[in-house]
This record gives C-alpha cells, sequence and structure tokens, in this order.
C-alpha cells in the first residue's frame, strides 16, 4: 500500500511517498478478493474501496501518516513493507548522488541487495507503478532540477492517488545532494546500509526482549493469587511472622524472580497480638490476612500459584 518514486543521478537524489498504511482484519478469501479488486484498478475511490470491504465483511483500518523515507547518512531511504505472520518484509532503496542500493529484507535478514548509478526507480503495486510510469514519460525532463524534480513526484503521487485508494494523497520530498563520484557513492552506500541494518537488528532484538516480558508479565499476573490458602505461621519473633508456603504457592519479587519456592519460609509482618504457631494465612478479596480471624498482614513479595 506504497508509491515511493525515487531519482538518481549526477546531481544527487530526490524521493518522495506517500504517507498511506491499510490494516485489514477478516476473512482470508474475501480479503484476496478484495485485493484482487484493489490492485487491478476496479476500486479506484476511498468511499468505493470502504463500501466495498463492508460488503465482503473486512474490517479496515486506513492511516495518511506513516513515515516511508528517511535520511541515512548522506542518503535517502525508502521503505516498503509488508508484515507477516511471523516476519515483515521489507524491500528499500537507499539513494544519494551517483549510486543508489536496492535491499530486500525478511525481518532483519539480507534476503538480496543489487547496486545502480542512475535512473528512476519505483516501488508499488503493480497498478499504481503502471499510472505513475505514465505520468513520469508524460513529465519527465532530466535536465530539471532537484527541486522541480521533487515538485513533479509529489504532483504523480497525487494523481495516482486519486485514481486508486492503495495510494494516499499526503506526500513526503526529500533531496540529497553530497558530492560523490560512483566509486565513493557505493562506498558511502555500503558503509551506510550495513550500520543501518545493524541498528535495525539491535531494535529487533530490543523488541523481541520487551515482548518476550510482556508475555511474561501476563503469565505471572495471571499467577498472582487474590483468594485462598498460602502458608502457615511456623514462628513468630515480635510483629515479625515466618509463614511457611505451601505446596502449591511460590513467592516472586516485582520482576517475577522467585525469592522462596513451596514448603520455604516467607516473612511478613502483623499487628495483631494474637497470633499463633500454626495459624493458617490466607488471601481473601485480595486481602493478605489470618485465617482464623482475618487480621490483616504485610510482605514485600507477590504470592503466586506455581
Amino acid at each position: 500500500m506504497s508509491l515511493i518514486i525515487a531519482y538518481v543521478g549526477k546531481k544527487g537524489c530526490v524521493m518522495a511517498s506517500d504517507k498511506r498504511k491499510i490494516g485489514y482484519f477478516g476473512d482470508k478469501q474475501n480479503l484476496k478478493t478484495l485485493e484482487d479488486e484493489l490492485y487491478s484498478g476496479k476500486i479506484d475511490n476511498d468511499d468505493d474501496f470502504l463500501a466495498r470491504a463492508k460488503e465482503l465483511g473486512i474490517s479496515i483500518k486506513i492511516t495518511d501518516d506513516a513515515n516511508k523515507l528517511k535520511i541515512v547518512g548522506n542518503t535517502i531511504r525508502g521503505e516498503v513493507s509488508t508484515k507477516g505472520t511471523f516476519e515483515t518484509r521489507r524491500r528499500r532503496i537507499y539513494g544519494t548522488t551517483n549510486g543508489y542500493q536496492i535491499v530486500e529484507l525478511l525481518g532483519s535478514d539480507t534476503e538480496s541487495r543489487k547496486a545502480g548509478e542512475s535512473g528512476v526507480i519505483i516501488f508499488g503495486n503493480e497498478y499504481a507503478k503502471r499510472l505513475a510510469e505514465t505520468s513520469i514519460q508524460r513529465k519527465w525532463k532530466a535536465s530539471q532540477s532537484m527541486r522541480y524534480m521533487g515538485e513533479i513526484f509529489q504532483s504523480i503521487l497525487e494523481d495516482v492517488a486519486s485514481r486508486t485508494p492503495t495510494v494516499g494523497k499526503n506526500t513526503d520530498v526529500l533531496i540529497q545532494r553530497p558530492k560523490f563520484n560512483k566509486t565513493e557513492a557505493q562506498k558511502h552506500l555500503n558503509i551506510t546500509i550495513d550500520h543501518d541494518i545493524k541498528v535495525l537488528t539491535k531494535f529487533r532484538q530490543e523488541l523481541t526482549e520487551k515482548l518476550v516480558q510482556q508475555n511474561l508479565d501476563i503469565e505471572m499476573a495471571n499467577k498472582i493469587i487474590n483468594h485462598g490458602e498460602v502458608g502457615k505461621v511456623v514462628n513468630i519473633d515480635g510483629n515479625m511472622l515466618f509463614v511457611q508456603l505451601n505446596d502449591k504457592t511460590q513467592a516472586v519479587d516485582g520482576n517475577w524472580k522467585q525469592k522462596a519456592a513451596p514448603g520455604q519460609n516467607v516473612l511478613m509482618f502483623t499487628e495483631s497480638d494474637n497470633v499463633k504457631i500454626g495459624d493458617k494465612v490466607i488471601i481473601e478479596n485480595e486481602d493478605l490476612c489470618l485465617k482464623k480471624d482475618k487480621s490483616s498482614l504485610k510482605c514485600d513479595i507477590i504470592l503466586c500459584s506455581l
């Protein structure tokens, strides 16, 4: 759901893109029907797109604020991406003066990498690309300034957006004009792209760790005991009680690290003077207390089931 147009030559690099992203949810077969109609050009505006999606029972979320272009070093990076079940597939173009590279990634793994020196490159679905190519052939003049090229690309994007919902009317245009010859350009691109992919790899690793932690948080939160017996008093020292956990209860800290296993003792505090060895400790309505008289207890650990 993107259209990116790039020019790379001896003057520099200019790149333009729309900002549309579309999310789908619904029956796979109906979704395929919708996409086939969309990519063939049978649906030519947003209203018809939403109406047809509704007919097919497909939920759609359209946003027009996605940033598909970015300055990286002395290059411009354009990216289109498709989210799969397990991985995101990315197609990127990195452009600078006298050179570009097209990189295809699955996750953060490089599947292909191709280099070129100059030309007009278009990323997008086949229908949107055909519309853009026709407009470029009509409007393009290589002698134009980089700024004017950017304005032409922007007008082409807006024209394509008026003819297919796969492209949005909001656009971005970026220009880079470093002084590189063809050899310098590829050297700079190699260094820039290698570093950029390493940044992506690190980001994905951090995201994976965050998701793992979130899943752990959810799993452990579901194990927190809100009701039932957790142990018994085995020792008393003033207002301090040593409570032996039963065989179904463990104690963890705020990071879910186990502090006491079933059968081990944990420290609790009481304000009652009527505590005896063997008294049962329970959680009732999320409150920690003695079973016999509901005297309140406090502790600095979290009690969870196994």
